[in-house]
């Protein structure tokens, strides 16, 4: 039995067609992967099924007895709210319920002998159904998922605003997996999570008895868990039953076997029309011509096999830079208190440096302390006289109203329209993409687009703060060969250890203790 099904769905945005005539279904209990390159519409097929956007054709079929849960790591959450009131939303209905049967404990007191024992009764039988549901378990449990996504239960009493964008990402997760849904559409969950977290994860969703689709990169997850592949192929949702490398081998099979159907049908077409160009003018001949004209007409074309995106990043090299580029003495940051102990290290010309630790350590604050954008509580930094840093912050400050094109042109006023299209497009950002706005494009297109700001930006000083979120596997990969060709010194957060351990010399680990 389908708990969701789609038939016949077309959507796009402006002149961008992602889907047309697509169709997906899925059974109860299935554990689904949904898979494509950036741009594809993965994260816009998962808010169609959630429900967030209308198809411009086609049916969204729901059984309304299930309950759907959807990721969404930008969503807009009360900051002044404490993480165990965010995470307490889903148990509202049993802390209702013990505050009823504490109120009838109230009520005994002064009451009649009757009243009393109706007071006494249902208050047990309130007890009992919250023991049922697991309600005296509502800490553990909720402990259990922080703890396996890397926070601490002393987390629960910190305002939402003062997390960490990583930190506020686990939470969004955790409150989504302790909802228990029939549905979980999760895009990008691993964002934020170090290797023994995504380990976590897997072994939680393969125990889980419902249907989940997953979007992700990362390999290693979409192979522990996958059962069922989703791919969207020519605007198609094509399902593989089967494991994630049963998709890859089938996936280059069927491509084999479309570039074949592909070249076959290119020389009947081209022979084709060597006979209609030499008999169309003959009358002994022209009526064979014609009707063969009219059967190319109407033949139905098969597509080249898609090739794959090539990406072409880039950060040039400026002047040199001092020997000692960067001097941290007795440095503390934080906000109120030390996030970290005293720091006192040392950058030198041509380094290449990881920042590691975990969510919340304070990886983001020291860098925004050393760029001057938060006052340190004590100690000094100091910069090379002649440094010229080039800067990707993890939450970039886009105007989401423009598109990539006029972001662009409005960071290179000089720039010609060819030179920004050739810009995107080393980037990954197609004509189509080019013209959508930024709040209608996935997060991978998103982190693309900032990383093409930085294509003319001389600097011998680049830090990245956690660039590869979102990135799919061959763009991370175009992105760390620009790293590891890079001259310059670089100071890069990662918590990506596959992504990082060939580029950097060495690492600066963040600790609390």
């Amino acid at each position: 039995m389908s708990v969701l099904e789609i038939r016949d769905l077309s959507f796009g945005y402006d002149a961008n067609r992602l889907f047309h005539d697509a169709t997906l279904r899925l059974f109860e209990g299935d554990h689904a992967v949904l898979v494509g390159p950036n741009g594809s519409g993965k994260t816009t097929l998962l808010k169609l099924l959630y429900g967030t956007l209308i198809p411009d054709k086609g049916a969204l079929r729901k059984n309304h007895k299930k309950r759907v849960g959807y990721l969404d790591q930008y969503a807009k959450i009360d900051g002044n709210l404490l993480v165990e009131e965010y995470l307490y939303e889903v148990y509202a209905d049993l802390f209702e319920k013990e505050r009823r049967m504490e109120d009838l404990y109230t009520l005994v007191e002064g009451a009649d002998s009757d009243k009393q024992e109706r007071y006494l009764t249902r208050a047990s039988e309130i007890g009992e159904e919250l023991l049922e549901s697991g309600f005296y378990a509502v800490k553990s449990e909720i402990g259990k998922i922080l703890g396996g996504l890397g926070l601490s239960t002393d987390l629960l009493k910190a305002p939402i605003r003062t997390l960490s964008a990583g930190m506020r990402a686990k939470v969004i997760l955790t409150k989504l997996l302790l909802e228990k849904a029939d549905v979980l559409l999760l895009d990008e969950p691993t964002n934020f999570l170090d290797v023994e977290h995504i380990d976590w994860l897997s072994k939680f969703l393969n125990a889980y008895e419902k249907a989940f689709i997953v979007v992700s990169h990362h390999e290693g997850l979409l192979r522990d868990i996958a059962q069922t592949v989703f791919a969207i192929e020519y605007g198609q949702i094509t399902r593989y039953k089967g494991d994630f490398d049963y998709y890859l081998r089938e996936r280059e099979l069927r491509q084999e076997q479309q570039l074949k159907a592909f070249e076959s049908q290119q020389k009947f077409i081209k022979r084709t029309e060597e006979f209609i160009q030499k008999n169309i003018t003959r009358a002994s001949t022209s009526n064979r011509a014609k009707s063969r004209r009219k059967m190319l007409e109407k033949l139905e074309r098969v597509e080249p096999p898609k090739k794959d995106r090539t990406y072409k990043f880039h950060f040039p090299l400026s002047r040199r830079v001092g020997h000692k580029v960067l001097v941290v003495d007795g440095l503390d940051i934080g906000y109120d208190t030390p996030l970290v102990e005293t720091l006192d290290l040392e950058i030198l010309r041509e380094d290449k440096v990881v920042i590691t630790g975990e969510n919340g350590i304070g990886k983001t604050t020291f860098l925004k302390t050393v760029l001057g954008d938060l006052n340190a509580l004590q100690g000094n930094y100091t910069w090379s006289d002649t440094k010229e840093i080039s800067y990707f912050a993890q939450d970039g400050n886009l105007n989401e109203d423009l598109t990539p094109f006029e972001t662009i042109r409005e960071h290179y006023p000089k720039f010609t329209r060819g030179d920004i299209m050739a810009l995107l497009a080393a980037h990954g950002i197609d004509a189509s993409k080019a013209r959508r706005k930024l709040k209608t494009l996935s997060g991978g297109e998103l982190t693309k687009t900032r990383l093409a700001l930085l294509r003319h930006v001389k600097s011998n000083v680049l830090i990245l703060d956690e660039p590869t979120n979102h990135l799919d596997a061959k763009a991370k990969k175009a992105l760390k060969r620009a790293l590891m060709e890079y001259e310059g010194t670089l100071i890069l957060v990662s918590h990506e250890r596959d992504f990082y351990e060939d580029i950097c010399d060495y690492e600066i680990a963040l600790s609390s203790e």
